[in-house]
């Protein structure tokens, strides 16, 4: 009994993986569209329209030439018909077409998608029926990518859906189909659907995204196809750049610039200049200039004087001698006198 139980645990692990898309890669790289991204609508044969349909960006076919029905159908951007530019778009068709189909690893689904909920990966499947409502989930990862590789047929009931939740972005999902893909009435499809063969779109079916066929035609019926919304960009340009240059140079320029300059000018200049000129000037003129002037004149009339009284100061000696002479005479008189009274 303990066996049967562990089979059927397994059997209900596989189903969940099989189901949720869990088992699926969840770090897909987008495809490279290269050119064809350009285009509403790409065909290998012609594009036919049927009332007012509305194409959002170009529309191209090569090898073919014709597109037919424009108006009443209206091109946002511009009509190449076998011309470089339609051929440059299916070329790069080609690449992203065999890019799609040969990721792995993969996840097996069956073959109705609806009331399905699917997280970010690659997914297989034979030949895929959308009744009902299938969901993405991103994840909250806007750059999520989903990748569909039908080896056959995709075809939606009408009145169909495909929806997102989690920021899933439109751009990044790829319906790589092996033959041919129809798009049932008053479906509202979402993503780039990359067909082998052709492509037909019924009366009053949207698409937010690409209908690329690479040999056949594609087929219109008052359609809307818009370009699809890429949330990636958005999101990670905007909290990156923002946060980064509005802090930084804000508190880096404003304190240095106006503490350092203010302080430094104010006290260097003042202090310095005012100190050494007015000191050093004042004190070496005014002491040098008037002590050496007044000593040198005084000894040099010394000279003078004696140069034009030469014959006086011999005089002045003999005198001098006589008044010594005669006084030290006196004082040996008085000395004996007052030894005689004695």
């Amino acid at each position: 009994m303990s066996a049967l139980t562990a089979v059927a645990a397994g059997g209900a692990a596989v189903a969940v993986l099989v189901f949720s898309g869990t088992g699926a890669s969840a770090a897909e790289a987008p495809v490279n569209l290269g050119t064809a991204a350009n285009f509403s609508v790409l065909a290998g044969e012609r594009v036919t329209n049927t009332g007012p349909s509305f194409l959002a960006q170009s529309l191209g076919v090569s090898p073919g030439s014709a597109a037919t029905g424009f108006p009443p159908g209206i091109v946002g951007g511009e009509i190449h018909l076998a011309d470089a530019v339609a051929l440059q778009a299916k070329n790069d068709l080609t690449t992203a077409y065999n890019d799609a189909a040969g990721r792995t690893p993969f996840t097996n689904l069956p073959a109705e998608l609806g009331g399905t909920t699917l997280t970010p990966g690659v997914y297989r499947i034979d030949a895929a029926q959308l009744t009902g409502t299938l969901t993405l989930d991103s994840q909250n990862d806007p750059a999520a990518v989903f990748i569909f590789q039908i080896a056959s047929t995709l075809v939606t009931a009408s009145n169909s859906s495909v929806v997102f939740i989690n920021g899933a972005s439109p751009c990044n999902v790829y319906w790589q189909v092996g033959s041919s893909a129809t798009i049932g009435t008053g479906t509202r499809f979402m993503g780039n659907i990359l067909a082998q063969t052709s492509i037909t779109m019924n009366t009053g079916a949207t698409l937010e995204g690409r209908a690329l066929a690479r040999t056949g035609e594609v087929t219109l019926d008052t359609n809307t196809i818009n370009a699809p919304a890429c949330l990636q960009p958005t999101g990670t340009p905007t909290s990156t750049p923002t946060g980064t240059p509005t802090g930084t140079p804000t508190s880096t320029p404003t304190g240095t610039p106006t503490g350092t300059p203010t302080g430094t000018p104010t006290g260097q200049p003042t202090g310095t200049p005012t100190g050494q000129p007015t000191g050093t000037p004042t004190g070496q003129p005014t002491g040098t200039p008037t002590g050496q002037p007044t000593v040198a004149p005084t000894r040099t009339e010394l000279p003078v004087t004696g140069g034009r009284g030469g014959g006086l100061l011999p005089a002045l000696t003999a005198v001098g001698s006589i008044a010594v002479t005669g006084g030290a005479a006196l004082l040996l008189l008085l000395r004996r006198r007052r030894q005689l009274e004695s």
